[in-house]
């Protein structure tokens, strides 16, 4: 029988691009969502699963369930024998962590210790959690490795995520049959190459690409670039954008790690390479053909100038690393085209210094996913079934 594997938050965007992941990899996911940040579809699934079961002809068992409800995660473990958890359940949006703290650490911390607990009690030992590169806070040199100091974070998002990360690593030091794998994931984008699935926040997106294709779609009328005055290459953020796909393929790399039981481990999720918020927009625009209006707000509190990983752990030791990068660009709308562009395989640029067609084409490669996936569900999952 087929391995299965708790999802919490999997009807959500990185979730549901993972239980394609743990499908395509013969596993059999149990998905739980609250579905705080996702669209409810017929018999109360969740759209972005009863998608996935159509793209891949299969069903998935779902449960309507929050974390904070102890007594219902006690019952449905009493029903399955999972063999590991992926967890990615949990608030996640910077700024709205500065205006409400409280909430983000109710939500965040407790879940998680309610989830641990219950797997503990059902002796259910391996998991992978969903980090964040915000546990590093304003970085201290670039790019950012594992080893980079830890919870100097600048929002309280990240401060859950830091504290999460120590609560479960002194699990391990008192529990030593546990095995955990912390993915620390920077920047995810894209959407699945089918356009099925991708990125529907609701309400005002809180994330810079979503937004800005909603504006190049015409559901927001601008734009707001907070901040055109960090020591960047064009004054705006930069930040390491990972596919969501390569993201999903690096938590399947995290579970067949969590087979040798590897203990505690943590990695890096990232390309490598950092782009500002000026040349995603121009990807945007380059992918969709239509302009995107902008103007320059004040900086938000919390958000720091550059942040981009050394990825060469996960590479090392989870076999892993993210295809859609300078070296292996494909061009065009059609999924699965042969038309590829080879860059050059020498060791790329400062990310600071990356312009012209190696960044429209690393940038186009994931827009042209977002479009797809933004130009066939304009109002995101609402629409019902995509086209």
């Amino acid at each position: 029988m087929a391995e299965k594997v708790l999802v919490t938050g999997g009807a959500g965007y990185i979730g549901s691009h993972c239980v394609v992941e743990l499908i395509e990899s013969g596993y059999k996911p149990v998905v739980v969502d609250n579905l705080s940040n996702a669209v409810k579809g017929e018999a109360d699934v969740p759209e972005s699963i009863q998608r996935i079961e159509k793209l891949l002809n299969t069903s998935i068992e779902f449960h309507d369930l929050d974390l904070l409800d102890k007594a219902g995660l006690e019952k449905l473990f009493k029903k399955h024998s999972f063999g590991a958890v992926m967890h990615f359940a949990g608030l996640k949006a910077v700024g709205e962590s500065v205006e409400q703290p409280l909430r983000y650490y109710r939500v965040n911390l407790t879940a998680t210790i309610n989830l641990l607990e219950v797997m503990q009690a059902h002796r259910v030992h391996n998991l992978v959690f969903s980090s964040s590169a915000t546990v590093y806070g304003d970085p201290q040199y670039l790019p950012i490795d594992e080893q980079h100091p830890v919870g100097g974070c600048t929002n309280p998002y990240g401060k859950t995520k830091y504290f999460i990360e120590e609560i479960i690593k002194d699990h391990c030091k008192a529990e030593k049959d546990w095995n955990v794998v912390l993915l620390r994931y920077f920047n995810p984008i894209g959407a699945h190459a089918s356009g099925q699935i991708g990125e529907d926040p609701q309400g005002i997106p809180n994330n810079l690409l979503p937004y800005v294709s909603q504006v190049a779609i015409g559901r927001r009328e601008c734009l707001s670039v907070f901040g055109n005055d960090y020591d960047t290459v064009d004054g705006t953020g930069v930040r390491d954008y990972i596919h969501v796909v390569d993201l999903a393929k690096g938590h399947i790399a995290a579970l067949r790690k969590l087979k040798e039981s590897c203990g505690c481990k943590t990695y890096n999720l990232g390309t490598g390479k950092g782009y500002s918020v000026f040349q995603m927009v121009t990807a945007v625009e380059k992918a969709s053909g239509r302009k995107v209006s902008y103007k320059v707000a004040p900086r938000r509190d919390g958000d720091v100038a550059s942040c981009y990983a050394d990825p060469r752990l996960a590479e090392t030791e989870l076999a892993w690393k993210a295809e859609f990068d300078l070296e292996r660009m494909c061009k065009g709308g059609n999924i699965g085209s042969s038309a590829c562009l080879r860059l050059s395989k020498s060791p790329p640029p400062p990310p600071q210094t990356l312009h012209g067609l190696s960044t429209i084409m690393f940038c186009a490669s994931s827009g042209e996913d977002l479009w797809r996936w933004q130009s066939k569900n304009p109002t995101g999952f609402s629409n019902g079934t995509a086209s």
